[in-house]
């Protein structure tokens, strides 16, 4: 009787199974684009007849949500003004985080988070803590809609100064100060992107400002706005990061000023403080942005190379940019490095690695270089492009840079709908992605004997 009343208990104590952290947020980003989708596929949300194709609306969608900027249409004359609005507003939300911005709102409704909640933004945020989420949360928001609004003042004056009706003018500004700070490449000046802008430092010095900024990372930000440079303060992840953005940004810029100053499709025909501002303003975007000044299809191949490697790296982690991000990278120059001098311990700006930390580089890295390859591939076999070119394409939709050499557009449904879910792979990461897809987590209670294969 014992035994039986026991059997009858067990499947009424079964655990319901809920939602992670990685999870919801992967939900709500699939959410935000169906809803982009959706309102997209409207018949007055595409300026031509009829409603936008589901591919196109998809495609827009995804690219906004993920911050990234590779459109498969023309965002100045294709979308209308609601269709543009919604676009803006989807990049807002890829911006913050699905999972920040609803917990922002719930926090204003209700003053206070709950425990489920604060994981969510924790996944989401890469968060060090539950304590302060909300007073991370507002501070975020503060942040973001303080240089947003900063630059759209600076762009509508220079765009109202050059001959655009104050109200155009204005939505100019506010469109590209979201798009620049979110690091999103979106632009409402047709397919010229911001071409005739390329030796104007009033448009592109604003707009190269919200993208660095947008792409250190709030925790960075947050922790330059509480100690300043006081650097005996900055954490190792803030150190990393902004020595990270440095090295990139003037190399970067060095790099295609020396490759491209002749180059008569790029650099070329401009006066030198306009190339010196071209080659800054484009190694600028390679830090997952995506506006250009200058024809991206008409650089060097050793020069495309180049802006893979730094597209690929990205920005800062918790930033509003994608890649791998600099921390990552960072971290596995100074593990080569420690192997090379044959050191035990990893140690960073005077403190020690954690081990788990190892790990993570090294699984973020290897399984971002799989997606990479895997969709450089599958774009090989459905369109006719070159390899470099597709390669290109493949890490911008990955790292949700949006920087095109103009093929985009030109792939077949089924390529467009690769990059689609490259992108959104990318804007949510690897690991993040698969803990959220996995079924469970095991741990195991048990250490097997440890064995060395050779190595090189």
């Amino acid at each position: 009787m014992r035994r039986r009343r026991w059997a009858n208990r067990v499947p009424a104590e079964r655990p319901i199974r809920r939602l992670h952290g990685a999870q919801i947020v992967l939900a709500g980003f699939a959410a935000a684009i169906t809803a982009g989708t959706l309102l997209l596929m409207l018949p007055f949300a595409r300026s031509g007849p009829g409603s936008a194709g589901l591919v196109e609306a998809l495609f827009t969608a995804t690219s906004a949500v993920c911050v990234t900027g590779l459109n498969v249409v023309d965002t100045a004359h294709y979308w209308t003004g609601f269709g543009q609005l919604v676009i803006v507003v989807l990049i807002q939300l890829g911006g913050l985080g699905i999972a920040t911005f609803a917990s922002v709102v719930g926090l204003a409704m209700l003053g206070r988070l709950s425990i489920r909640s604060k994981l969510t933004v924790n996944a989401e945020s890469r968060g060090e803590g539950l304590a302060e989420v909300g007073t991370v949360l507002f501070s975020v928001v503060r942040i973001s809609f303080a240089v947003e609004a900063a630059v759209a003042l600076v762009l509508t004056a220079r765009f109202a100064v050059g001959g655009e009706p104050l109200p155009r003018a204005a939505w100019l500004g506010v469109f590209h100060a979201v798009a620049s700070f979110n690091n999103a490449g979106f632009s409402l000046f047709g397919n010229r992107n911001l071409t005739d802008y390329v030796g104007d430092p009033f448009v592109c010095l604003p707009i190269a400002v919200a993208i660095i900024l947008g792409g250190l990372g709030f925790p960075v930000i947050g922790q330059l706005l509480r100690h300043g440079g006081i650097v005996r303060l900055w954490t190792m992840n803030t150190r990393l990061v902004l020595w990270g953005t440095v090295v990139l940004l003037v190399g970067g810029t060095i790099y295609i000023a020396v490759l491209e100053w002749g180059n008569p499709h790029t650099l070329g025909p401009l006066d030198w403080p306009a190339k010196i501002l071209a080659a800054f303003f484009q190694s600028v975007q390679t830090r997952t942005a995506g506006f250009n000044t200058v024809d991206i299809g008409g650089m060097h191949q050793a020069t495309l190379l180049g802006m893979d490697i730094m597209m690929f790296i990205g920005a800062g982690p918790a930033s509003t940019g994608g890649g791998i991000k600099i921390t990552t990278f960072g971290v596995l120059l100074f593990i080569i490095w420690t192997e090379l001098r044959g050191e035990a311990a990893v140690n960073v700006f005077g403190k020690r690695l954690s081990r788990a930390v190892h790990r993570q580089a090294i699984s973020v890295a290897l399984l971002s270089v799989a997606v990479v390859i895997a969709g450089t591939v599958a774009l090989l076999l459905v369109s006719p492009f070159s390899t470099h070119e597709v390669f290109f394409e493949a890490i911008s939709a990955f790292a949700t840079v949006g920087l095109t050499t103009g093929i985009t557009p030109r792939l077949p449904a089924v390529g467009q709908l690769v990059l689609v879910a490259m992108m959104f792979v990318g804007r949510l990461g690897p690991v993040t992605l698969g803990a959220a897809l996995a079924l469970r987590r095991s741990h195991i209670l048990y250490e097997l004997p440890k064995e060395r294969p050779v190595i090189g």
